[in-house]
């Protein structure tokens, strides 16, 4: 589709500026990128790190990525400190700033909490089964096989997770 502008379709009320004839067509969709008709007037900025890349999650991280058999295994076991499951997706923005956050939790917690990630993509089942609409969500479980796990959707503040490791658990 293409428009044409000429003067017969401009009023005779407008602006002079408006009523300068053009004769030129304008394309509906630009084939000519816009990176080659104008000039570079800044120097490209050289990166000090390379950019993250793929699921967030490298072996160097405190966090682990685990299967659904993995986790359903440290689930059932026995433990003497309260589990985290993080579910999250690759392409989910709060889940990278969660994924953040607990790494920091991760720190400060090293020896008194186990955080675990489950990517809904790669565990399909296991996310319907755990009953996960919304992303990210986080499940806090108990040491203590008498207390409920406690669900949380969405971005969850850093306080409020420590709160809820040191009070509830």
């Amino acid at each position: 589709m293409q428009i044409a502008v000429t003067l017969q379709s401009i009023p005779a009320a407008a602006p002079l500026s408006l009523r300068v004839p053009l004769h030129r067509s304008f394309p509906s969709s630009h084939s000519i990128p816009f990176s080659v008709s104008t000039p570079r007037l800044t120097p490209r900025r050289k990166l000090l790190c390379k950019p993250l890349f793929g699921k967030y999650v490298r072996q160097d991280y405190l966090v682990k990525k685990l299967s659904a058999k993995e986790l359903q295994e440290l689930v059932k076991g026995e433990r003497n400190v309260p589990l985290i499951i993080d579910f999250y997706a690759t392409l989910c923005g709060p889940c990278t700033l969660m994924a953040q956050e607990l790494e920091m939790l991760a720190v400060e917690y090293e020896n008194n909490a186990i955080i675990a990630k489950v990517d809904v993509d790669d565990e399909y089942e296991f996310s319907r089964d755990m009953q996960v609409r919304g992303l990210p969500t986080l499940y806090f479980i108990s040491p203590d096989p008498n207390k409920d796990a406690i669900r949380m959707e969405g971005l969850i503040p850093l306080q409020m997770m420590r709160d809820i490791i040191d009070n509830k658990m």
